[in-house]
């Protein structure tokens, strides 16, 4: 693979004016810059099938698939032989351990993906793993593991036996989409999706270090939404993400999906409309639209609904093919980022193949909230090429970066407002096949930027699964 160092020179003329303190000039923050330091290999032969136009190891809503601890970084995937693994390697060497944690992909459905979250009241790694709108399974590891890697051994006897409840604690029959989120106190969440597409509500369990117990579903499915074409009376609501920023709020953008294809000007299309924020600064427990009105309450009848007042931040009807689960970040001020994608207006007014009019025409935004409590909207200029997921990320500097299907990175800085939106990276030669997987937590602790993908295959002929790592502005 090549090696490169790619500065963002082109965004030299946009950085801000210096501030001055005490008659010193203080530095401008730099700008946007990728330097590529290597790629790691994970497995020569990882499963290979696709689906809903998806790989099951790299699904852009997989949250944690990648993650870095105390020095460690982590990784879960599935083997040729179906296997679930969690893989391990100390910062910077490119060795990964891996163990088998005991359970087989069930099917060749690419939404049952491994997500991965650590409780830092306990020091244990959990996964959740391979479900679509059914039961799944769960795994945790020995307490502690997480605290001193160099001194434990990486066994499979580190990892109690495979489980079909959070100990004992059974949440619905039709679960899918686990995210884990740590809390501001170590404790850990899992947020998930009750019900189906088009029929599902967002829920919430939490682990205090010794129990999980269920906070209960805070999104609802019901309500009438009325497009020009028609109405839909059921949905759901497909999140972007859910994070705490570093002043404890959790933040959460989404855009709804009807049941009802009636809402759409083509069967071909998809019925995602609108993007949506909420927030909550009670962990989860009371949600609240950007202006500050509470619009839920987790685990009551009061939940957050499509009727809902002061919900969409960025209005968009069903006929664009908007993607559903894209990405977001929050920037060092605690506020909101988000990117989104769909087919813009200058290209028609109704999609008729999502698909196909995605890989035509789409084109992806960077929404975010300014320091006036305003929302920004910028088109980054890189047709998408694909039908799939956009991944987002800021750097320490605030600055964002785009990370494309196929490895493709563009970046803008915050100096200029978000407005100068570049190429850094093609992912030229890698072969990678579409959406990728990010390690969120990296950056904020060493400044590098890990990215796993998997190589383009055929048919179920198994693939390599690699990882690239680069260096990020200091």
């Amino acid at each position: 693979m090549r090696r490169r160092s790619l500065l963002g020179a082109a965004l030299a003329g946009a950085l801000a004016t210096p501030a001055i303190t005490s008659g010193t000039a203080r530095a401008a923050d730099p700008g946007p810059s990728l330097t590529l330091t290597g790629s790691t290999l994970l497995d020569r032969r990882a499963i290979f099938f696709v689906s809903y136009d998806g790989l099951v190891n790299n699904n852009a809503f997989q949250k944690n698939g990648l993650l870095t601890y105390k020095g460690h970084q982590y990784a879960v995937w599935y083997t040729a032989d179906r296997n679930a693994v969690v893989g391990r390697r100390r910062l910077p060497s490119s060795k990964w351990e891996t163990v088998k944690v005991g359970h087989t992909l069930r099917y060749n459905d690419s939404h049952n993906v491994i997500s991965m979250g650590v409780s830092e009241v306990d020091g244990r790694l959990h996964l959740n793993m391979d479900s679509h709108s059914d039961g799944f399974t769960y795994v945790k590891s020995v307490a502690g593991l997480m605290d001193d890697p160099d001194g434990t051994s990486w066994t499979a006897s580190r990892f109690g036996a495979p489980r079909s409840t959070l100990d004992g604690l059974a949440l619905t029959s039709q679960f899918t989409y686990p995210q884990f989120i740590s809390t501001p106190e170590g404790r850990l969440q899992l947020s998930y999706r009750a019900g189906v597409s088009g029929n599902g509500r967002n829920a919430l369990a939490e682990y205090d270090g010794s129990s999980w117990t269920g906070l209960g579903e805070w999104s609802g499915s019901t309500g009438t939404y009325s497009s020009e074409h028609g109405s839909s009376t059921t949905r759901n609501m497909y999140l972007h993400g859910i994070d705490y920023d570093r002043n404890g709020r959790l933040h959460s953008f989404f855009t709804w999906r009807e049941q009802n294809g009636a809402v759409m000007c083509n069967g071909g299309g998809i019925t995602n409309h609108d993007t949506g924020y909420v927030y909550s600064d009670d962990r989860g427990r009371t949600w609240r639209n950007d202006a500050g009105t509470v619009v839920g309450r987790t685990g009551s009848s009061d939940r957050v609904f499509v009727t809902d007042a002061g919900l969409v931040v960025d209005p968009l009807g069903p006929d664009h093919s908007l993607m559903n689960q894209e990405s977001q970040f929050t920037d060092s001020a605690g506020r909101p980022h988000a990117i989104i994608s769909y087919v813009p207006g200058r290209f028609g007014q109704c999609t008729t193949d999502y698909v196909a009019d995605r890989t035509a025409n789409g084109r992806a935004f960077h929404v975010r909230q300014d320091a006036s409590g305003g929302w920004r909207k910028t088109e980054i200029p890189v047709p998408l090429n694909s039908s799939q997921r956009t991944k987002l990320v800021l750097d320490t500097h605030d600055n964002a970066y785009a990370i494309f299907p196929f490895c493709r990175i563009a970046a803008a800085s915050a100096a200029s407002g978000y407005t100068d939106w570049t190429m850094l990276y093609d992912g030229a030669g890698l072969n990678a096949f579409g959406e990728v997987v990010i390690d969120e937590t990296r950056i904020a602790q060493d400044n590098f930027l890990s990215i796993m993908y998997q190589e383009k295959s055929s048919g179920t002929t198994p693939s390599a699964l690699r990882s690239l790592n680069f260096r990020l502005p200091a």
